[in-house]
């Protein structure tokens, strides 16, 4: 006899969405304070069950039919992983480099600073994420700098001795709750196994449906009624007891969507099969506990001390890999310099295809985040391409002062195994359901096979090769690259930006930018390898600001794409470059092809963009003969006004590309 309990607890994801939009229904733009100084990062959910520290090799489409296993949920292989993010919203400076100190509105890390101090993505899997950090030093104002304090396993040096970041990627103020988390117990409903699909086990325990975070499989799971007594289901069999958590997070096929444990309270197969037994009703005291752990409670001191006058220019960098479920976490630390705004802000993924509106940072149709709140957004990798993201309050005001990051999504065809076709492996992914492209009906179909694919199997001819990297799945290998840059255009004018600090009204029609800049620098500092101009804050604290240098490496004989935004806010920048021609192969995070599967990418010596666009070039150093070790080229606006820092003299939106 199989025995189903329900529990209540925590609310999860679905709930989450179903309450919003009654909420949504109410009021056009709900603040959220619900969240306060929480992150969200589980360890498993429905598409996966476990999550994974690296991302899996891609043999196959996910879960293309259900099954009535509870250990697997649906066959099929687990594709992408479940990775975490936090950032702060709030203010800061970046110092130019003419030496001008600016005000920003901007967002700030607070989770993967190790990874950001060497100018990578933020963005972590969830084991790295939910690491408490162990270091008995508190963080301090101004953290990943040089002041840092961390000893030990949290310290690393990244190049000189005076160059000390922490190797800390978990999230900040992540606190280990020593208490064991209790889900309440309400009613245990009577079915026989067969009815549930289920095989009799000698006293497992299989969470089936939507499970809170803190819950994973491994867990030792205590199951009592609370008062002292056991449940009795035969002569020798009691309810309470330790029970190992064997699955989590898989779609409940047989019992109603609020039964979130299915118990098996067999001593053996034998005692298992029978049947008859009166239904049972436990009292409200029954429960079911977890062991220690992390539950998402993070310590405010820490935040504070981290996020406040910690903005970033650009906003903390955002990489995932399609198949990956991504939880990002917003909290608003506040405006220190502007303590009469009552800011929120939300997170905006610029042309991205949302889980749902809820999510989108559009506060007509979702939330936007009160000061002193934290929200965790949801979404499923869509599409490979660079896109970017920014906040979506008052959005000329927010993006003109900073407010605007880097994102970018890796195809699955990184992932495909060495040797196998490349043209077979994109063909295989039409068995992908959210993401299969029939380009004969759907026109904004973004990956149509390649012409010269073989019309049954898919077949082009084109191998994949280890550790090759890939812009789109283009199946034909056009896309392959070497190394990869972002770079985000960007502008600001410092008019704006002062009277913005100092309580003035700002004159939105008369917005004009004079500093010109790439990943939040303009030249000589985009080239700058020891790191960006110090930037002391109004704390007396010298903060980290300006993470991304502009200069671009490659290696001899190698390949590097550019993954350019552009997100100034009144110009159009033109990017061109000397000596090596620009490979455009994608443009607004689409593969230029067209739906016959012709290529569409060409060469180029120069690109034009406006505001919200982005676009995907190679810059091809392959030929050794015009390209040899120690070449240096550049890459600059042909726009010879922005190649200025507020004044006549060379700066501005300009770097370097080395060979070496």
């Amino acid at each position: 006899m199989s025995k189903f309990v329900q529990l209540s607890g925590p609310m999860t994801r679905g709930n989450l969405v179903a309450l919003a939009a009654g909420l949504i229904a109410l009021s056009a733009a709900a603040p959220s304070t619900a969240q306060s100084f929480r992150v969200q990062c589980p360890t498993s959910t429905v598409t996966h069950p476990t999550a994974p520290v690296t991302e899996p090799a891609y043999t196959a489409p996910t879960y293309p039919t259900p099954t009535t296993d509870y250990t697997t949920g649906k066959t099929g292989p687990v594709n992408g992983a479940i990775k975490c993010q936090q950032i702060s919203g709030g203010d800061g400076y970046a110092t130019m480099a003419d030496g001008t100190q600016t005000y920003l509105f901007s967002f700030g890390p607070l989770s993967g600073l190790a990874n950001i101090a060497q100018g990578l993505p933020g963005t972590t899997f969830a084991p790295e994420f939910n690491t408490a950090i162990t270091d008995p030093s508190p963080l301090v104002p101004g953290y990943p700098s040089g002041l840092t304090t961390l000893t030990g396993a949290n310290r690393i040096d990244y190049g000189s001795s005076a160059d000390v970041a922490a190797a800390y990627n978990g999230a900040i103020g992540l606190v280990r709750n020593n208490v064991a988390y209790t889900s309440n117990i309400y009613s245990i409903f009577e079915g026989t196994s067969a009815a549930a699909g289920v095989t009799a086990t000698n006293r497992t325990v299989t969470v089936v449906q939507n499970s809170p975070v803190f819950f994973k499989v491994g867990d030792q799971v205590t199951i009592g009624q609370g008062n002292g007594s056991d449940l009795t289901f035969g002569a020798t069999t009691h309810y309470t007891g330790t029970y190992t958590v064997t699955a989590i997070g898989i779609a409940n096929l047989y019992l109603p969507g609020n039964y979130a444990f299915q118990y098996d309270a067999c001593n053996s197969a034998a005692t298992c099969a029978n049947t008859g037994m009166a239904e049972v009703t436990t009292s409200a005291d029954a429960t079911a506990s977890s062991v220690p752990g992390t539950d998402g409670h993070v310590d405010p001191r820490q935040i504070m001390d981290v996020g406040v006058m910690n903005g970033n220019i650009p906003a903390p960098m955002m990489a995932i890999d399609e198949d990956d479920e991504f939880f990002l976490t917003l909290t608003n630390v506040g405006m220190i310099m502007r303590p009469d705004l009552f800011e929120q802000h939300t997170v905006h993924f610029h042309g991205y295809p949302n889980a749902s509106s809820l999510f989108d940072g559009v506060p007509d149709a979702s939330v936007a985040i009160n000061i002193g709140g934290s929200f965790t957004y949801y979404y499923l990798a869509p599409d490979a391409g660079t896109y970017f993201w920014h906040c979506h309050i008052t959005p000329p005001e927010h993006l003109q002062m900073g407010m605007v990051g880097q994102l970018y999504v890796r195809p699955r065809q990184n992932r495909v195994v060495a040797g196998a076709d490349l043209g077979v492996a994109l063909k295989a992914q039409q068995g992908d359901l959210r993401t299969a492209c029939n380009s004969k009906v759907d026109v904004l179909c973004s990956n149509p096979m390649p012409v010269a694919a073989d019309a049954t199997t898919g077949a082009t001819g084109v191998p994949q090769v280890a550790g090759r990297k890939y812009v789109y799945n283009d199946g034909d290998g056009s896309t392959a690259y070497d190394v990869e840059y972002p770079l985000q255009l960007h502008g600001f004018d410092p008019n704006f930006h002062f009277v913005g600090m100092t309580f003035n009204p700002e004159g939105f029609a008369d917005m004009k930018d004079k500093y010109f800049l790439m990943n939040g620098r303009s030249y000589p500092d985009t080239v700058a390898d020891a790191g960006p101009l110090a930037t002391q804050s109004a704390d007396g604290v010298y903060h980290f600001s300006q993470p991304l240098n502009s200069i671009i490496d490659i290696p001899v004989g190698g390949k590097a794409l550019l993954r350019i935004s552009e997100l100034n806010v009144s110009e159009y920048h033109t990017l061109a470059s000397l000596g090596i021609r620009m490979h455009v192969v994608g443009w607004n995070a689409k593969l230029l092809r067209d739906q016959s599967g012709n290529n569409l990418d060409y060469y180029t010596n120069s690109i034009t963009m406006g505001g919200g666009e982005s676009c995907d070039v190679i810059l091809d150093a392959s030929d050794t003969t015009k390209y040899p070790s120690g070449s240096v080229f550049y890459l600059y606006t042909s726009n010879l006004d922005h190649l200025s820092n507020d004044a006549e003299n060379f700066g501005g939106q300009m770097t370097e590309v080395r060979i070496h």
